[in-house]
């Protein structure tokens, strides 16, 4: 059987989520006879990839230098294949401004936003979007911090939030409504996902702590509307480029029941308690074919395969 390097923990915000993926996609290639082995990513990792020579790479980070393409152009580099998107998409994915523009251009709908610099003072206030407004790293995930900010005093405690990670913040219109996610594996949607948190939204808590979130899979929701949801991101997922599989965040007014998409992940948690396994498993895919499925597609690009 192929050997297969499992990537994980590294040093973004997300590092605990990162190692709890890997733990259990190592635990699902060794039950499917697959060698493995587990890398950090830290200053041995090359070294480490050059001495194990891998068959591929399951890259299990999350945020970071793991998610934004730095890994993935490394392994291009090294030519060892590796599953998920490739540098381009990764890139643009992780850059929440840089989506933005790609889903207006390919009419996604998606809530109005402005970036703002994390600079040395607190900017002021802007008129747009206007209150109440979310407060968010340009370039981070798992609702690393986010915020909503209902009343301007609540502003400066949400930017100090927001530059925390170093960046540039966006600014997004504040939408009320049902929270939902569509993951897309190969060229196809998943089964939608509403998400019920615990929070006032769909927070770090509330993704990684068990119960702290209510997911119902399929949503229950009217079939028209679930169809649309997967057409809008098949086609995010397309038009960034991205490869394998990806999980588009969508909210549904509550208002209108009109639908905005907030970004996409193009590594979504494979935890146990992550939207992705939960979607796949609804399509009758378990988590160990759900892993065989990603593996199998790394190593096509090389013209290895498992056996």
């Amino acid at each position: 059987m192929p050997l297969v390097a499992v990537v994980m923990g590294g040093a973004s915000a997300e590092r605990e989520i990162s190692l709890q993926t890997g733990a259990g996609v190592v635990g699902a290639l060794e039950s499917l006879g697959y060698r493995t082995i587990s890398l950090d990513f830290d200053d041995r990792f090359v070294d480490e990839l050059r001495s194990h020579r891998p068959d591929a790479v399951f890259n299990a980070l999350h945020g970071g230098t793991g998610e934004d393409g730095t890994v993935a152009a490394v392994l291009e580099w090294l030519r060892i294949p590796y599953q998920g998107s490739g540098v381009r998409a990764s890139a643009v994915a992780m850059d929440k401004w840089m989506t933005k523009a790609l889903m207006r251009a390919v009419d996604v709908p998606t809530p109005r936003a402005i970036v703002v610099e994390a600079g040395e003072s607190i900017p002021p206030l802007p008129k747009r979007p206007g209150l109440p407004c979310v407060v968010k790293p340009q370039s981070e995930g798992s609702a690393v911090g986010v915020s909503i900010v209902r009343e301007a005093p609540q502003w400066p405690a949400a930017i100090e939030a927001a530059r925390a990670t170093g960046g540039r913040i966006l600014v997004e219109e504040y939408v009320r409504g049902r929270e939902f996610t569509v993951g897309v594996l190969g060229e196809r949607a998943l089964p939608v996902v509403e998400v019920i948190p615990s929070d006032a939204f769909y927070s770090y808590h509330s993704k990684y702590t068990a119960g702290a979130s209510t997911h119902r899979v399929p949503a229950e929701i009217d079939p028209a509307l679930a169809s649309r949801m997967q057409a809008y991101a098949l086609r995010l997922h397309q038009a960034l480029g991205c490869r394998d599989y990806s999980r588009a965040d969508v909210i549904m007014d509550a208002h209108d029941s009109s639908l905005y998409l907030l970004e996409c992940n193009t590594l979504p948690g494979l935890t146990g308690v992550s939207l992705f396994p939960e979607a796949a498993a609804a399509a009758g895919i378990g988590y160990p074919q759900l892993i065989d499925t990603l593996v199998r597609s790394a190593l096509s690009r090389s013209g290895a395969h498992a056996a």
